[in-house]
């Protein structure tokens, strides 16, 4: 097995290697290209796992720096991005409502209402999400919240990482609250930060899209997809644990036993609501998000919920940050540089002569596909979503349609890989789902999604507009 692992490794090198020797096509500078092959082997070997994704993104962080491709500060950059941190945050939030047991009471509330399945648990948790998504901007946010009652409803299911129980329940609850944020960031136009801004930008080119516009576009295929995501991992990423009929009744005995809420679960509820109440507000006021999961961890740590030692046990915090800052400065080179502009150039100039539908059905796979390389929803629209839309639009797909579906798209194919959404970072560092995982089953929720809106959205939306 060692031996097999070594051989794949040598053939991806290898392949690199003979990459590198070529020339670099669509006029791509020799740099760029070769940041692409060191940003793709890395990719690789993760997908294939043979490297962990933190080890395959510290080799390929310092081979793109000491081979020249990338200036030093530029390939650093990531690690000075306020939305990172919000990560790291947002994580070590989570963990003091763990530990408070503010999470477990959460947990156990949901349990005793829906726990009679794994399924209906993975309903409920999509379902949280959609609910208080309109009042969060940003979804790497809103998966701090709903991340600690994900984790309590795994260890409550006797799920736990380590001891070998992880796939009874919590592998399941994991992959379907990640994939619950792809489609509840494109129900509400306020639900990702990047929304309004691929709407500024739409507007621009003279299509205009009202809150109420957006939320009926979105109603009809974000049902449908809520109906079948925690169905469909259901069956293809199945939890051991189907049926828990006797878990309502256990919850309400583990409730009663809890007591009453503890002095600890008081102030992290509190402090949790405080930092709800600002995220929500920071889309009307300018408030940094970072700073409110930063200050809220102050106040953990200052009225002894949080401890120093806590961090401690904390290191996958650490290993995200790392992690998700490099292949975020190194995605976002490649964008400045030039090459998600070139590919898509390249492909687009194919589509001419095309009948409308086949050029927006086109366009949009190649916007899913070429998330690949993206390690930002936001760099992926910012770097694409203007320059897919006006050649849809000149193709004669109509703006409404076209504005729309590559919104869907930014947020619905954010599974399509672990460094696909900042979201994901903290579902990975659970334990509980591998990268490797996260490729094959959350990049099949994203082909489930895009079946969805292109079968179901693209008729509902041609209908209103």
């Amino acid at each position: 097995m060692v031996a097999k692992r070594y051989l794949m490794i040598a053939g991806l090198l290898l392949s690199a290697s003979a990459l590198w020797s070529f020339t670099p096509p669509l006029g791509i500078a020799q740099s760029t290209w070769e940041l692409f092959i060191i940003f793709i082997t890395a990719i690789g070997a993760i997908l294939f796992n043979l490297l962990p994704i933190l080890t395959a993104s510290l080799i390929a962080l310092a081979t793109a720096v000491l081979c020249g491709v990338v200036e030093p500060s530029k390939a650093y950059a990531g690690f000075s991005e306020s939305f990172i941190l919000l990560i790291v945050a947002a994580f070590l939030v989570s963990h003091a409502v763990h530990k408070s047991g503010l999470g477990k009471r959460l947990s156990l509330y949901i349990v005793r209402r829906f726990g009679r399945s794994t399924l209906g648990l993975g309903y409920s948790v999509i379902a949280t999400d959609i609910l208080i998504a309109p009042a969060f901007p940003s979804n790497t946010a809103r998966s701090g919240v709903l991340y600690p009652i994900v984790y309590g409803l795994a260890h409550d299911c006797g799920s736990k990482v380590g001891d070998g129980t992880h796939r009874k329940a919590g592998s399941y609850l994991m992959m379907t609250s990640m994939a619950g944020l792809t489609i509840s960031s494109g129900l509400w136009l306020t639900a990702m930060a990047v929304n309004p801004v691929g709407v500024e930008i739409a507007a621009k080119m003279g299509i205009h899209i009202s809150f109420i516009q957006w939320l009926l576009y979105a109603l009809v295929p974000t049902l449908v997809a809520f109906a079948l995501i925690p169905w469909f991992l259901y069956r293809v990423y199945p939890p051991e644990i189907k049926e828990t009929p006797e878990a309502p009744e256990t919850a309400h005995a583990a409730l009663q036993k809890m007591g009453p809420v503890s002095r600890n679960e008081w102030i992290t509820g509190a402090v949790f609501v405080m930092m709800l109440l600002l995220w929500s507000l920071s889309g009307i006021f300018p408030i940094d998000k970072a700073a409110v999961a930063f200050g809220g961890l102050g106040i953990l740590m200052a009225t002894r919920v949080f401890g120093i030692e806590d961090f401690r046990s904390q290191g996958e915090a650490l290993g995200t940050l790392i992690w998700f800052a490099i292949l975020f400065g190194l995605s976002t080179q490649l964008a400045e540089q030039g090459f998600m502009t070139a590919v898509a150039e390249y492909f687009t100039h194919y589509l001419d002569g095309l009948l409308w539908i086949w050029v927006y059905f086109l366009l949009i796979l190649i916007y899913v596909l070429i998330h690949y390389l993206f390690v930002s929803q936001s760099a992926h629209l910012l770097a694409l979503f203007g320059i897919f839309l006006s050649i849809g639009i000149a193709a004669g797909v109509p703006g409404v349609l076209m504005a729309m579906m590559l919104l869907f798209a930014t947020n619905f194919n954010a599974t399509l890989a672990p460094q696909g959404s900042s979201c994901n970072a903290i579902y990975l560092s659970s334990g509980y789902i591998s990268a490797r995982e996260i490729y094959l089953y959350g990049g099949s929720v994203t082909l489930l999604n895009f079946i969805v809106f292109i079968m179901i959205g693209t008729p509902w939306i041609l209908a209103l507009s």
